[in-house]
């Protein structure tokens, strides 16, 4: 299996990437998914989280209010430490499971982990990744976009941006940067020629990928 993690900041448009490269063939994993998962109803998850930040945070039909939440944590760090407590580790068992899953039905496949908090996948041994690719733009492009897309202000806009990893640390950590501040053709095109070389290292054709090495050539030494 070759396992590669996809992040970028809020609004950089990662699922896009994540989308095209599904369109490819590969296998798709998106932690924002599997967070909702861990959060429906009757879930353990979703329990503690009302006990934390109470009943309002829940919809009359038992189901968690994210609006409602994400005005609490985005306002307070430390409230949303404690969101991230409870979550984390949930999500974190709940990827081993499917990347496991993955690699038992097909140990060829690609599989893409799409994850906004990578550096927290890495740093704890969550996973260990073949390759890293970061979907950048700048800051005022992604508030923009939040302000049409999404209908937040421009103060909410900031505010999610701050509480995100910053532009530097996402970048440090790539070994491949999809620049998407541009048209979506130029953010495709750079995804389609990105397949291209990750199919040729999966199979070993290729020694590396923008300086990493394949599965097949680290084997080797």
């Amino acid at each position: 299996m070759y396992l590669i993690g996809l992040t970028g900041g809020i609004a950089s448009g990662k699922s896009t990437v994540a989308t095209r490269l599904g369109e490819h063939g590969a296998v798709g994993i998106d932690a924002d998914q599997l967070a909702r998962e861990v959060v429906e109803p009757g879930t353990p998850g979703l329990a503690a989280i009302s006990a934390e930040f109470g009943s309002n945070v829940l919809l009359p039909d038992g189901s968690l209010n994210r609006p409602a939440l994400g005005a609490i944590i985005f306002a307070d760090p430390e409230r949303r430490e404690r969101l991230n407590a409870i979550t984390h580790p949930a999500v974190r068992q709940l990827t081993r499971d499917r990347i496991a899953a993955a690699d038992a039905s097909d140990p060829h496949a690609i599989v893409v982990y799409d994850v906004p908090l990578l550096a927290d996948a890495v740093a704890g041994g969550l996973v260990t990744f073949d390759l890293v690719v970061v979907v950048h733009a700048d800051a005022t492009t992604r508030i923009q976009r939040m302000i049409d897309l999404r209908g937040l202000t421009e103060a909410e806009a900031t505010q999610r941006i701050g509480a995100q990893a910053t532009d530097a640390e996402r970048l440090a950590l790539a070994d491949v940067v999809i620049d998407n501040t541009g048209t979506l053709d130029a953010t495709l095109a750079q995804v389609d020629a990105l397949w291209e070389r990750v199919v040729a290292a999966a199979a070993g054709e290729i020694a590396v990928i923008d300086g990493i090495r394949s599965p097949s050539s680290a084997a080797q030494d």
